[in-house]
């Protein structure tokens, strides 16, 4: 007898809560590890894996999150402009850009290129530990796989991607000054006063907050997929798609619910 849909909802909605019960203990164990990881006061190997892990999830992205904030912000400037030129109010189109990346663009571009670069990486990386069950041998040559595995890659990130968004940001505006440039013959120097009389700490600093929101999201999707990898090779494959796919949705849902949440303390 074929199940119902109730019982194939009710199955649904228990593997959801599974999972997110599953990514709330992970979360929760690798905030006990994550003091071993630290310069000083951790082991000096882990935190030696963590600037690696800095490097491949930092340095190695800085390319691809510029060019993709240089195109945003440029893409940005032009449709404003496209709207705002028939008011004869060119002016806003610096409070679009700056406030656009800011608040919303800088972050929310990071982690995407990020969740698509490293996420996936993370997955493949840990479910192929697990496929040739490293993760075993680690536990039982007692050593705690999260902090070997999971601790690094969750400090590196909390580190890297506010440093990201600042880099999205400034290229995104930076990209919107060349087209006022362009449009309007308006010299960097006062373009960049616009900016600096458009910018508000408390947009920059939301965006860094998002930023560490994000960060632990994919982070912890990445190496919770990994660590349920179940079979073959080809596994791992599916697991760093599903990876991708569940780490960018989680960011664009935070990212609402930040927005929201700011929006009505702002009214306030």
């Amino acid at each position: 007898m074929s199940p119902s849909t109730v019982e194939r909802l009710g199955g649904a909605t228990l593997r959801q809560v599974e999972y997110v019960g599953g990514l709330a203990i992970q979360i929760a164990n690798v905030f006990g590890a994550l003091s071993r990881t630290l310069p000083l006061v951790g082991n000096r190997s882990r935190w030696r894996s963590a600037v690696r892990q800095m490097l491949e999830v930092g340095v190695d992205a800085f390319p691809m999150v510029g060019i993709m904030a240089a195109c945003a912000g440029f893409i940005l400037a032009m449709q404003g402009a496209a709207e705002l030129h028939r008011f004869g109010a060119m002016n806003f189109v610096v409070d679009l850009v700056t406030i656009g990346f800011t608040r919303e663009l800088g972050p929310l571009l990071t982690a995407i290129a990020v969740s698509g670069r490293s996420g996936s990486a993370f997955s493949a990386e840990i479910g192929s530990m697990v496929v040739t069950e490293e993760i075993d041998a680690l536990r039982t040559m007692a050593i705690d796989p999260v902090e070997f595995v999971l601790a690094p890659k969750y400090l590196a990130a909390l580190i890297t991607l506010p440093c990201l968004t600042i880099i999205s940001n400034t290229c995104g505006i930076l990209a919107g000054g060349l087209f006022m440039r362009f449009s309007t013959h308006m010299t960097l120097g006062v373009y960049l006063q616009y900016v600096w009389h458009s910018m508000v700490l408390r947009d920059v600093v939301t965006g860094l907050v998002k930023s560490l929101a994000f960060a632990t999201i994919i982070v912890h999707v990445g190496c919770l997929e990994g660590l349920r990898v179940r079979g073959g090779p080809d596994a791992v494959g599916r697991s760093a798609t599903a990876a991708v796919v569940k780490s960018t949705f989680l960011v664009i849902l935070a990212d609402v619910g930040f927005t929201a949440l700011f929006y009505l303390t702002g009214a306030k």
